[in-house]
């Protein structure tokens, strides 16, 4: 009975302190909530201090009263200025940045009111990058993609490419080669001593700005032009990357023979004024027959050393001469005439008379055995190059040839293209 008591006096005594709770919540005066305020372009309570822009991360960006996707833009401006911020000018311009923030941070910003004026600063920003060289090179002989490797960017690459083909294709000196103003002194220091180029230039060297070698006291004579080589072409002042060009140009592209002065006027390295420097020379004879008398003696040439010039004089178009050398370049030579038959993209009825006439020597293609062959040699070669992990696997366990190749599975028309090749 009293505890029945006591708990009747517990709960009005907990009944009694909610109501009194609530008639305070509900008495009392509603606070107004205080008014919001928006960054904007004050942030005096950032207290600033002096700072270079340059050395700033995302956060320290941030902590100056930008947002993460203002920030990402400064960070993306500053790459596509080179890197760095070189006055308060150029970082005045990034749309990212109003003009009332930048009054506010001009004056800690430490940089030069305006940047150097250079004509060439733009390319400042390629000297970041440091030279790695592998040894000894000559630079006339270096493609874009190779000058990138070495360290420098994609458009300084371009840069000394137009500077060579500027003074004719070559470097022609070190001495030039220095001239070049998109290698800083100190990039040029490291590359001194493996550049494979004559100290001091010719004299009489003059810069003809042409896609042609610059000429030296050539000694022109008259010539054919179907029946010159690439050192003939280098010997009539054109660089050997331009000479086989020509060459490529004649054999490929015109079957073999330049038909006219103006087919030599369009290859592209022949400037109009190389062009007309050699015509006076150039001999010839515009009567021949367009269809060529055929002079090589195919019953003696053996399928294996034939030539891509050869088969365009047997008839074969260049699609399927080059599939034809191609095939067996990655094969190391033809094994037997009939992979020739199944090479991709050849006029099959031309190649079946080819094959009917010349002969094929097959004592040089290379052969191996699954546990000798070489790892490179295997991942490389057309029917192996699928299974040379698992043969490389197996043979760290097992010696035979048979063995290894029950263990591949391979199915019977795959292993007996392999074994064309085993010994």
């Amino acid at each position: 009975m009293r505890k029945k008591y006591y708990q009747k006096l517990a709960f009005m005594g907990m009944l009694l302190i909610v109501l009194l709770a609530f008639q305070n919540y509900t008495g009392r005066e509603k606070d107004s909530f205080p008014e919001v305020k928006f960054i904007t372009t004050r942030s005096a309570s950032w207290n600033l201090t002096d700072f270079n822009p340059n050395d700033l991360d995302a956060m320290q960006w941030e902590h100056l009263g930008f947002s993460e996707k203002q920030v990402s833009t400064i960070l993306n401006y500053k790459k596509m200025v080179g890197g760095q911020f070189r006055s308060k000018d150029q970082l005045k311009k990034c749309y990212a940045i109003s003009a009332e923030k930048f009054s506010e941070l001009k004056s800690y910003i430490m940089l030069p009111e305006a940047g150097k004026d250079h004509h060439f600063e733009k390319f400042d920003k390629y000297e970041k990058k440091e030279i790695r060289i592998s040894g000894r090179f000559n630079p006339d002989r270096l493609s874009a993609a190779e000058w990138i490797r070495m360290g420098f960017s994609e458009k300084q690459a371009e840069a000394i490419l137009k500077y060579k083909n500027y003074l004719g294709g070559s470097f022609i000196s070190k001495e030039k080669f220095k001239e070049c103003f998109i290698i800083s002194p100190a990039s040029y220091t490291k590359l001194e001593s493996y550049l494979i180029l004559p100290a001091k230039t010719p004299e009489g060297f003059k810069s003809y700005g042409k896609n042609y070698t610059v000429q030296s006291k050539i000694h022109y004579r008259n010539f054919d032009p179907n029946s010159l080589n690439s050192e003939d072409w280098q010997a009539l002042g054109f660089s050997e990357k331009q000479a086989n060009t020509i060459v490529n140009y004649r054999d490929r592209n015109l079957r073999g023979s330049f038909k006219s002065l103006e087919d030599i006027k369009k290859c592209f390295v022949i400037s109009q004024e190389k062009f007309e420097e050699l015509s006076p020379y150039i001999k010839l004879n515009t009567n021949t027959n367009p269809i060529q008398k055929q002079e090589t003696d195919f019953s003696k040439v053996d399928l294996n050393i034939i030539t891509f010039k050869q088969l365009l004089e047997f008839g074969l178009d260049e699609k399927s001469a080059g599939s034809m050398i191609g095939f067996r370049k990655k094969l190391r030579g033809f094994v037997n005439k009939q992979q020739i038959l199944d090479t991709y993209n050849i006029d099959k009825n031309l190649v079946q008379k080819l094959i009917s006439i010349a002969p094929l020597d097959i004592s040089n293609v290379p052969k191996y055995t699954l546990t000798e062959a070489p790892e490179e040699w295997l991942k490389d070669h057309p029917y192996f190059k699928y299974s040379a992990d698992k043969i490389i696997f197996y043979r760290t366990t097992y010696t035979d040839d048979r063995k290894i190749l029950k263990l591949l599975k391979l199915k019977p028309e795959y292993e007996e293209r392999m074994k064309l090749y085993l010994k």
